[in-house]
C-alpha cells in the first residue's frame, strides 16, 4: 500500500475531543501534494494518526454550509 501524504495547510477549528484525548477538526488539508480540500475527521493530539472523516471541495463546504444554515437545531431538544 503506497504510503499516504498530508499536509495541514491550515487549522480552521476543534469541534469537540472524545475519551481518547483525539480531537475531530476542521482542516484545509493537501492530500498527496494536491490541491487543498476541506476536511473533517479525529485527529490524535500530535497529528501523528487519523480517524476515518469526510473530504470536502470549495463548492461541498459552501453547499455545506447553506445545508447547515436551514436546520432548525433548536427543534432537536
Amino acid at each position: 500500500m503506497a504510503e499516504l501524504k498530508y499536509e495541514i495547510v491550515e487549522t480552521l477549528g476543534s469541534l469537540g475531543e472524545n475519551s481518547r484525548g483525539w480531537n475531530k477538526e476542521v482542516n484545509l488539508i493537501s492530500w498527496n501534494d494536491r490541491e487543498p480540500k476541506y476536511d473533517i475527521r479525529d485527529w490524535a493530539p500530535d497529528h501523528s494518526r487519523m480517524g476515518k472523516g469526510v473530504t470536502l471541495s470549495a463548492d461541498e463546504m459552501a453547499a455545506l454550509k447553506d445545508l447547515l444554515a436551514e436546520i432548525d437545531f433548536d427543534s432537536f431538544d
